[in-house]
């Protein structure tokens, strides 16, 4: 069960608690007024701030930053029991001190809805195995549960292999951004780019995840056998449209080049997955082409009642000793050539697309583009019984 941090407050509550713990520690260090320099008490009334965003909430905290900025004014720059500042310094003081309180309680509030979201989305992961526990569990016909263990298996593998990397760069952020609210007002160590740096840094790893999370599930269910091919007769002109108005994204440095036989018959697939087949080989086909260069998208009738695909690039193509592993999930180029600077994935988006073929009874090769060079992912399906 997820932890609530906000205690199950009531509003009115939260800003009664959050304005009385301000107002209470006000009145103890104007009691010892004269032994405490305002640094202290900056720094003190920014812990407060701190302590009240990451517990009570955004809205909490700014109150408490507006109330604290009013009594470190009246109670604890000179001279004292005024509004009046007279010592430009202070002035100074007193700004960086109202600042600094609402952004260390705006990042404490950020920092906080992240990891509310993260927690939320591990719940989300844990209902997720629960349920395919339970259809273990009730699993009786060993078929089902051969599935089934697929299913586990290709999770398990994917929690094991691939999420650590993510997850490390957004621990490390967040790390960062708490030490630096830490250190108080007077030695700030990240400006607001650096802050808004390391917040990206955490919304994009998000996204990573997630991403591979999509993937993983639609990988399982693949290899689960839980697919249900919704075929029917489909325009292959239609098909490869789909693929490119999903991948525009990414194929704007790429020249694409459509070679279409005449007189195409219609196939009876599920035109969605396929789709999806040519979504993920042009996703791959941007990914390790230079820009500028050509990925051409082809197909037409082969002798056996099939239709071929084909997306060729002119990228550095995929050696002969890999061309079989290439469609292993999980499995990336730069990891058997130890490439640092190959560009990175998943490798679940090559073993998707052979999954998908294989379920329309079809095949799924890659050989060397024209004039030996790129490489040339060839697929073929069936074009079905009348």
């Amino acid at each position: 069960m997820r932890r609530d941090q906000n205690f199950n407050f009531s509003t009115f509550q939260r800003y009664f608690i959050a304005v009385a713990g301000i107002v209470i520690t006000i009145a103890i260090l104007e009691f010892f007024h004269s032994r405490i320099n305002s640094t202290t008490v900056a720094f003190i009334f920014l812990t407060i701030v701190l302590f009240v965003a990451t517990f009570l909430g955004r809205n909490p905290a700014l109150l408490v930053s507006l109330v604290a900025m009013l009594g470190f004014n009246y109670f604890f720059l000179p001279p004292v029991r005024t509004w009046t500042i007279s010592d430009p310094q202070n002035l100074v003081a007193w700004a960086m001190f109202t600042i600094a309180s609402i952004i260390v309680g705006q990042l404490s509030a950020s920092v906080k809805r992240r990891a509310e979201e993260a927690e939320k989305q591990k719940d989300e992961i844990k209902n997720l195995y629960d349920e395919l526990q339970t259809a273990f569990e009730k699993a009786s016909e060993t078929e089902a549960l051969r599935r089934s263990e697929k299913l586990k298996t290709a999770l398990l593998d994917a929690v094991t292999h691939d999420l650590r990397t993510p997850l490390t760069s957004i621990k490390a952020s967040i790390t960062t951004l708490l030490e630096d609210e830490k250190n108080g007002a007077e030695n700030f160590r990240l400006d607001n780019d650096n802050r808004r740096e390391f917040l990206a840094v955490i919304n994009e790893e998000t996204d990573r995840l997630n991403d591979f999370i999509e993937g993983m599930v639609e990988l399982a269910r693949i290899e689960a056998g839980e697919l249900n091919l919704r075929q029917t007769w489909s325009e292959i002109p239609e098909i490869i449209q789909s693929a490119l108005n999903r991948a525009e994204p990414f194929l704007k440095d790429s020249h694409i080049k459509i070679l279409l036989e005449k007189d195409l018959p219609l196939i009876r697939a599920d035109s969605n997955l396929l789709a999806e087949v040519l979504y993920n080989l042009l996703e791959n086909a941007a990914k390790y082409a230079p820009p500028k260069t050509v990925i051409e998208i082809s197909a037409h009738k082969s002798d056996n009642e099939t239709v071929e695909f084909a997306i060729t690039d002119e990228g550095k193509g995929v050696a002969e000793d890999l061309r079989e592993r290439i469609f292993d999930k999980f499995f990336r180029v730069s990891d058997a050539k130890k490439d640092e600077h190959a560009p990175s994935g998943t490798g679940l988006g090559l073993a998707i697309a052979k999954g998908l073929v294989e379920a329309h009874s079809g095949k799924i090769f890659v050989t060397d583009g024209a004039n030996q060079t790129g490489a040339k992912f060839i697929f073929t399906v069936p074009i079905g019984d009348e």
